[in-house]
This record gives C-alpha cells, structure tokens and sequence, in this order.
C-alpha cells in the first residue's frame, strides 16, 4: 500500500510544487553562495602567501658569513611576522622565523629542493597551504618557503554551511506559507465561480459566474464560461419554443381531424358526405405530413446528418426549374413568375438543398403576394460571388420584424398562416440550406414594394461564364 497520495486540493498542489521549487532553488542558491564564499577565501589565502614570500627581501640581510638574519627593524621573535623559512640553493636552512620554528611542517626540505613557486596543500592538523621559490636576499639567491593554516579558512566556511543549513528550513516554511496564502488568493475566485456554478440548473440559466479580472486567465474563462450559458440559454429557449409550436402545429390538423370524424359518425349520411368528410380529413393529413417533413428537415440540419453532393449547377437552369414547377401556383392567384438572367453563372455544390432553398423563397413569395402580383427571380454577379434575388411587390415586412423572420414557426401574418397553409419553417429551412452551402441569405424591401430575399453564393465556389454582368 502507498502511503503516498495525491492531494486533492489545487491550493495544496500548488502550495507543494511551489514549496519544491523553492527549495531547489534555495538549494542552488546556498551551493552558489558556499562555492563562491570558498573560492573567495581560498584566493585571499593565496594572496597572503605570495604577500608573505615578498616579505624577506624587505625585512631579511645577509650577513658577511652568510648567513641570514632579520633587519633592525623586526626582531627575532616578532609575533607579527609570517611562517617563512630560508634555503640556499644546496638545500641548507639558513633562516626560519618564529612561527616557522614553533610549527614545522612535513615535508619541507622536499619541496624547498623543488622551488617551482607553486602552492600546493600540506596534510597536517589543520591542513597548511605552502608557497616555495626562488628569490634574492642582499643579492644572495636563496630558496624561500612561507605557509599560512587553512583552520581560519575552514572555520569560516563552517560558520557559513551552519547558517545556510539553518536558514534553508527556514526559508522553505516562508516560502511554503507564502505559496499557500498566494494559491488560496489566487483560487479564491475559482471557490466562488465553483459555488455560483452550483447554483445554475435547467431552470436557472439566467446566472451568471462572477469576474473580478477580465483581464486575466480566470477573468477571461469566466467570460468564456458565461458566453456558453448565454449560447446554452438561447438554445434552450429555442428548444422550448420551437417544442410548443410544433405540439401546437401538431395538435391543429389532429384537432381538425378529429372534429371532422366526429360529425361525420353523427347520424348516418349518403355516400357523397362521406366522400367530402374523408376528403377534408385528407387534407388534414397532407398539412400533418407536409409539417413531419419540414420537421424532419429541421432535425437532420441541427444534427448536422445531412450530407452534401458537389454538383456542377448551372444557376439559370435552377431557377428555371423551380420557376416551372411554381408556375401553376402563381396562375391560380393570377401572378406572374418570371426568370431574369443578367448573368450566366455556374456553380458547384449540392444542387438539392439549393433548389429546396430557392422553391421554399419562392413559394412564400407566392403565398405572401396579392392576387395578380409580380414575382420575380434574378440570376446576377458580383463581387461577393452569385446572387440569386427572389422579389415581390406584396405589403413587405416591416423593419421591425425582419430580425426574427427566420425564426422557426414565425410568421408575419398569423391570421392568414392558415390559409395559405404555411408552416413557419419554410424560411428557416431556406436560410440553413443556403448558409450549409457557404452562402447567406438575406432580406430587405424593394424601394417600389415587396420584399427581397438574396441568395449570395461566394465566389470561390462559382464557374463564371464570359461576358458577367454585374449587379
């Protein structure tokens, strides 16, 4: 079994690694700090002893048999004066101060007979640094040799390991109470975020969490969180708007249906009554039917389930197609349809879900348009790419309403929806069918009256023939 576990906590986590890497770092910090304190008193050693070796051509003479022997100015004995002996070049001692008799050192003799002026370490108790070379006393050549302890040295550096084994626990425990108050600062807004998120549920989409900063990471994830309650808000919203329309469109022709069968079971009645009640529940089944498509449409384009083709389509021929199929519509209330091509364009894309979009703006216009009125369809170029207008010269939709005329079971004129047989969703359908292509569509109203819808395909899309006319 582990006795290792993961805190849960992020403030602890973090206080954790914060302590960890405080302590590698103090760690490092200390080793500098050591390192560089013992090179810094080494070197100073060193200086002392090449100090020291210029000392007897200062305060040394040589005498007339020889032999060497301190100036006037010091004496024999003087405490002051440095570990320092006196060889001649044969390897006889000549002279030696004070400290140098009181505390001889190993192996003297051996390095004197050497006199490479190199320093090099003595073991002894405590360990001696020794300088030997060659030098002048009086014009005399002689072999000098000094030596300074490494105790003070080592005592110094001793002192400094114990404060910085002292001070390392304590720096880590500021530091690692440090950590803690600066994650338990910084997390304090994730505990409020956490317990406002708490608060938010199907029925309450309407909060928000809070932002201190918005200027900061947590600010700016706050932010990104409350835009996707406000998207999850308005899908919901849609959701139970577009659940009461459809029950409500649903519950119409069943309601009619139902009221139909029923007075057609009062009373016993002639075959032609029959034939009529049957006939008016069929209607009602077709509108029933038209309606499940529509829907289903709807839901094959939120779920993003409908595959695209990549058609070659000649956009004339397209509106000449839907405009045939129309015309019969458009004779019963008296209107004229009619195709204008000032341009000959083709495109590439899925040619039924464009011609679905183009006869649902059609029909409407037909519906929506007063007896004896123009429709018109406009096959056009520009620089944004093919522009397909459907124009009408009915009552027009007002600015105000334009916003929402591509809502779902939206209608501008509820009392006629019905008569016309209208769902609502036909512009809804319109537009996803346009914009799954990549294009957009978009309404205004003609100057002369009517409204406009615009199909714009983008021009990547299109194999424009010569000779374009644009709009």
């Amino acid at each position: 079994m582990s006795f290792w576990r993961r805190p849960r906590s992020v403030r602890v986590r973090l206080t954790l690694w914060y302590t960890g890497a405080m302590v590698v770092v103090l760690a490092v910090y200390a080793a500098g700090v050591y390192a560089f304190v013992r090179s810094s008193v080494s070197e100073t050693l060193n200086d002392k002893l090449r100090s020291d070796f210029q000392w007897p051509e200062q305060m040394l003479e040589t005498m007339p048999n020889g032999r060497i022997r301190p100036s006037d100015e010091i004496g024999d004995a003087d405490s002051s004066s440095p570990w320092l002996q006196v060889w001649s070049l044969s390897g006889e001692l000549l002279y030696g101060t004070y400290h140098a008799r009181q505390t001889p050192i190993p192996r003297g003799d051996e390095l004197a007979a050497k006199a490479n002026g190199a320093i090099v370490p003595v073991p002894a108790k405590p360990p001696v640094r020794v300088l030997t070379g060659k030098s002048r006393i009086s014009s005399q050549p002689v072999v000098v040799q000094v030596a300074a302890s490494e105790g003070p040295m080592q005592d110094e550096l001793r002192k400094l390991s114990l404060v910085l084994l002292l001070g390392l626990p304590l720096g880590v425990a500021v530091a690692g109470l440090g950590g803690y108050s600066l994650a338990r600062r910084a997390l304090t807004p994730v505990e409020r975020m956490a317990e406002r998120a708490r608060l938010i549920t199907a029925e309450r989409l309407r909060e928000r969490l809070p932002v201190d900063n918005p200027e900061d990471e947590l600010g700016r994830l706050a932010t990104v969180f409350n835009e996707t309650l406000t998207r999850l808000e308005s899908s919901f919203e849609q959701m139970r708007r577009f659940t009461a329309d459809a029950s409500h469109e649903l519950r119409t022709p069943l309601t009619a249906m139902r009221s139909v069968g029923e007075v057609g079971l009062r009373g016993k009645r002639d075959e032609p009554a029959y034939r009529e009640i049957i006939g008016s529940m069929l209607e009602e089944v077709e509108r029933l039917s038209h309606l499940v498509d529509r829907l289903l449409t709807m839901s094959r384009a939120d779920m993003g389930s409908a595959g695209l083709a990549t058609d070659a389509v000649d956009l004339c021929e397209l509106a000449e197609e839907v405009a045939s199929q129309l015309d019969v519509l458009a004779e019963e209330k008296n209107q004229s349809l009619t195709v204008e091509r000032a341009a000959a364009l083709h495109w590439v894309g899925d040619r039924l879900v464009l011609r679905q979009a183009l006869l649902n703006l059609v029909d409407n216009a037909i519906k929506y348009s007063p007896a004896g009125g123009r429709i018109a369809i406009r096959i056009a170029h520009s620089a944004e790419g093919a522009i397909l207008d459907v124009s009408d010269n009915g009552p027009g939709i007002p600015v105000e309403l334009q916003a929402r005329i591509f809502d779902r079971f939206y209608r501008v004129d509820t009392s006629r929806s019905r008569e016309n047989g209208g769902t609502g969703l036909g512009l809804s359908i319109a537009k996803w069918a346009v914009e799954v292509n990549g294009g957009q569509l978009s309404l205004e109203n003609n100057e002369s009256g009517g409204a406009r819808f615009r199909i714009t395909l983008p021009q990547a899309s299109l194999k424009p023939a010569p000779s374009l006319q644009a709009v």
